[in-house]
């Protein structure tokens, strides 16, 4: 971790009061955290611009497990995505209705194929991918 930089921020007034009351909303102690916050989210979504870098993310799917041939469509396709996926937990929501989440890692480019490929499937009645970084280039 390199040594900490002081500068200063100029802001007209009324931006800074709404940025004050988000800060206590979110509960930052400073000013300092919450920028910290806005850059490293700057960063992360400046990786996920890179399709050949390796980020991190989550894929939350719902679904009618009783539609036909559904559970095994879905499983043949992460069957072809072995290398990012990291693990995945399946949990009954109701009778009909399951959540599937699953971990991934690896190449952007691939994390948004399996995204795309697992929502669009016909029976996926919601889906959601939440990328992030590995942190690696994070201090």
């Amino acid at each position: 971790m390199g040594k900490t930089i002081r500068f200063g921020v100029s802001l007209d007034s009324d931006l800074l009061e709404k940025f004050d009351a988000l800060c206590d909303e979110r509960s930052y102690q400073t000013r300092s955290e919450a920028i910290r916050d806005l850059i490293r989210n700057m960063l992360v979504q400046k990786e996920w611009e890179d399709l050949d870098g390796e980020i991190a993310g989550t894929l939350t799917m719902v679904y009618d497990h009783h539609q036909s041939d559904l559970a095994q469509k879905l499983t043949e396709l992460q069957h072809d995505y072995l290398d990012i996926i990291v693990t995945s937990q399946h949990v009954h929501l109701d009778h009909h209705n399951c959540m599937e989440i699953l971990v991934l890692r690896g190449i952007g480019e691939r994390l948004r194929d399996l995204g795309a490929k697992l929502t669009a499937t016909k029976g996926v009645k919601h889906g959601t991918l939440n990328l992030t970084t590995t942190g690696k280039n994070l201090e």
